[in-house]
């Protein structure tokens, strides 16, 4: 069983740069795929970002790329996810996810969720 907890998001203008944290539990979390996502409201859930157990591999979805960076900290057992040059359109509330099998863009393909953080950002 794996429990996240993401902290670090709330209200930023536009331009602005935010680092969501994901704080895992369980002594296993090293070898989890790890993943973001995102949820306006009114609209699904939307991958963001995802990172391979070793932090080898990293995919970005094509509206944050060059913009978001995702990283980890095996001996934090962290996640996060830095957020610069943020848009209006980056709103939403942001979830970790993990799973112990493999990356994945898709919400079916992550086992462990978070409880979410908002990110509102203002123009």
């Amino acid at each position: 069983q794996v429990q996240l907890v993401e902290s670090g998001g709330g209200l930023v203008q536009a331009g602005g740069s935010l680092r969501l944290s994901c704080a895992a539990s369980g002594r296993t979390f090293s070898t989890y795929a790890m993943g973001w996502f995102r949820q306006a409201p009114g609209k699904e859930r939307e991958f963001v970002a995802a990172i391979s157990w070793s932090g080898s591999s990293t995919y970005y979805a094509d509206s944050v790329k060059g913009r978001f960076t995702i990283s980890r900290d095996n001996a934090k057992i962290t996640v996060y996810l830095q957020m610069t040059s943020l848009k209006p359109e980056d709103t939403a509330v942001y979830y970790c996810a993990a799973d112990p099998l493999r990356i994945g863009v898709r919400t079916n393909e992550y086992r462990y969720w978070g409880q979410g953080t908002q990110v509102t950002v203002s123009s």
